[in-house]
């Protein structure tokens, strides 16, 4: 079973950057197709980005396609989302999510991710 953490969230100005990091644990990412989800308050949590098993497919929602990008280092066991020109909506807490096998495709649906961390918040101030 894969842990997962977090990192990387603050309060930032609107049109700032922020890179989120989501550490891995107990396994190995290398066999992991991994995304970001996002909950802000009072609203259902929302597909962010993915990333697949090999790190050459990405997936973005309109949202946050240009602005967002996901990558992953296999040998750091660790997931990242660089977000640049960031807006108040983009407040929210930042989840990682796991997805326990080898896939050339993304998913954006939340049943599809195996496991999950506990979050960061991103708070962007206008």
């Amino acid at each position: 079973q894969v842990q997962l953490l977090e990192s990387g969230g603050g309060l930032v100005q609107a049109g700032g950057s922020l890179r989120l990091s989501c550490a891995a644990s107990g396994r190995s990412l290398s066999s992991y197709a991994m995304a970001w989800f996002r909950q802000a308050p009072g609203k259902e949590r929302e597909f962010v980005a993915a990333i697949n098993t090999i790190g050459r497919s990405e997936y973005y929602p309109d949202s946050v396609k240009g602005r967002f990008t996901i990558s992953r280092d296999n040998a750091k066991n660790t997931v990242y989302l660089q977000m640049n020109s960031l807006k108040p909506e983009d407040t929210a807490v930042y989840y990682c999510a796991a997805r326990q096998g080898y896939y050339y495709t993304t998913t954006a649906r939340i049943d599809d991710y195996d496991y999950w961390g506990q979050g960061t918040q991103v708070t962007v101030s206008s």
